[in-house]
């Protein structure tokens, strides 16, 4: 178990610098006005909110997924970021919400433990779960 848990803290710092070169990269937030109301549109409560078990099978996904791009030695490292991202995006969330996740669950031991158990339930129906091989 503490392997699945060293491979998804891994993931999460892993895509964290993807995130804020995508949150730089995206348009501009508009200086109008009207920018105070914007600051209760629904992303700002879905970065933080409650974890939800969509989402922690989501995360789950994208983390394995981060992982194996972390360790392909193929890919050239300026790649890896946008590919970890599209992993993220892949599985239904945006990469900071994954980053959020990934924040939470190392304070979190439920929300690890969830995260985890969905780790292990997607490496053991791939035929992967660690000790599957070991009697």
């Amino acid at each position: 178990m503490k392997l699945i848990g060293t491979i998804l803290a891994g993931a999460t710092l892993a895509l964290a610098p993807a995130a804020m070169a995508q949150t730089t990269q995206s348009s501009p937030a508009p200086a109008t006005p009207d920018a105070s109301a914007q600051t209760t549109a629904p992303a700002a409560p879905q970065a933080n909110g409650p974890v939800t078990d969509a989402e922690v099978d989501q995360f789950a996904t994208a983390a394995l997924e981060v992982e194996k791009i972390r360790k392909d030695t193929a890919t050239p490292e300026a790649d890896k970021g946008a590919k970890m991202a599209a992993a993220a995006t892949g599985a239904g969330l945006t990469a900071e919400r994954f980053n959020a996740i990934g924040q939470a669950m190392q304070s979190d031991p439920t929300l690890n433990k969830r995260i985890q158990a969905a780790a292990t339930a997607k490496l053991a129906a791939a035929g992967k779960a660690p000790g599957s091989a070991q009697p």
